[in-house]
């Protein structure tokens, strides 16, 4: 089997193609620019990602893809390119399933997000949600999903969709980077009395679940939502990280109403005076105090697949990484 893997420079990427060379499946990494590391294996540079990409080269002899690239984690806000991100995600996504049916590649994976769908929910959300993304990140990849299905209607190449929520791991982008900087600063946080219940994953467990995906046939042309088995408040989430850091968990109350209130101030400072997002704004709030919950039943019912790591073992595994 040869397997192309997009981004592999990324986060998830490196250890996605790191754990299917591990099972001696051949790999060709595709990436943007020369990455600061070395990558193992045959690598490929494709430059950005859009509707002109050229894929021939990085396509020949390939069976199967896993498409990680995408444009993320911009955390100012003011500083989206908005048509950065639909060229890159959807444009992209698009030019490179074409080329796929051009070359006869056999089966697609497709890492979209639960931000497709929605960026809160008090119930568990199952694969047959309808969608309602409240993001342009979300937007994009219900985009690309369905420029995905739409192509491939027909055709001889099989695809999968997988929809995790926020990924973490040594070596973490985004959110949880941050979050973790926090807590490993001594900061003291104002979430000891938030009660919300959010579904992360693991990144060994997700490329568990994406080879997974590869190898069974019975993962042709569905689409599964993944993650930890454990779902966690913010506050939890944040006395697990001090924890396993050995760091002091410093959590103090606020009322939920005042850090709505703060989140707007942050809004306000950003956009009005500073004209740049803070690191305290309404997004951030809602990010730490909502829910979102995700129903996995269907993956593991269809693929008889549980993530092989909990919640306590990845983030251990985290910061055992780190302090090496």
């Amino acid at each position: 089997m040869n397997v192309l893997v997009t981004g592999s420079s990324g986060f998830i990427g490196r250890y996605l193609a790191a754990y299917l060379i591990r099972c001696s499946i051949s790999v060709v990494q595709a990436v943007r620019a020369q990455p600061a590391n070395t990558l193992s294996g045959k690598t490929i540079y494709v430059g950005n990602i859009d509707s002109h990409t050229c894929w021939e080269t990085a396509l020949e002899n390939v069976d199967m893809v896993v498409h990680l690239a995408a444009y993320a984690h911009v955390l100012d806000s003011t500083q989206l390119d908005l048509d950065a991100l639909y060229a890159c995600n959807v444009a992209g996504t698009q030019n490179l399933v074409q080329a796929c049916l051009r070359k006869g590649v056999k089966h697609f994976v497709f890492l979209s997000s639960i931000g497709a769908i929605a960026d809160s929910s008090q119930t568990p959300l199952p694969t047959t949600a309808v969608p309602t993304p409240e993001t342009p990140y979300g937007h994009s990849k219900l985009q690309a999903e369905q420029a995905l299905i739409a192509l491939t209607t027909g055709q001889a190449m099989t695809w999968t969709i997988l929809r995790p929520p926020l990924v973490y791991g040594a070596g973490n982008p985004g959110n949880m980077a941050r979050l973790q900087r926090l807590v490993q600063w001594g900061m003291p946080l104002p979430f000891a009395n938030v009660r919300n219940q959010r579904s992360f994953i693991y990144i060994e467990n997700l490329v568990d679940a994406i080879a997974t995906c590869l190898l069974s046939p019975q993962a042709q042309n569905q689409i599964f939502h993944v993650s930890d088995a454990q779902a966690l408040s913010t506050a939890n989430l944040i006395r697990k990280i001090a924890n396993h850091s050995g760091c002091p968990c410093l959590l103090f109350p606020l009322p939920l109403s005042l850090l709505r209130q703060i989140g707007r101030w942050g809004d306000y400072l950003g956009q009005r005076l500073l004209h740049r997002s803070l690191p305290f704004n309404s997004h951030i709030v809602n990010k730490l105090t909502d829910s979102l919950l995700i129903d996995t039943q269907y993956i593991q019912q269809t693929l008889a697949w549980s993530p092989p790591f909990t919640v306590d073992e990845g983030l251990a595994r985290t910061f055992a990484a780190q302090s090496q």
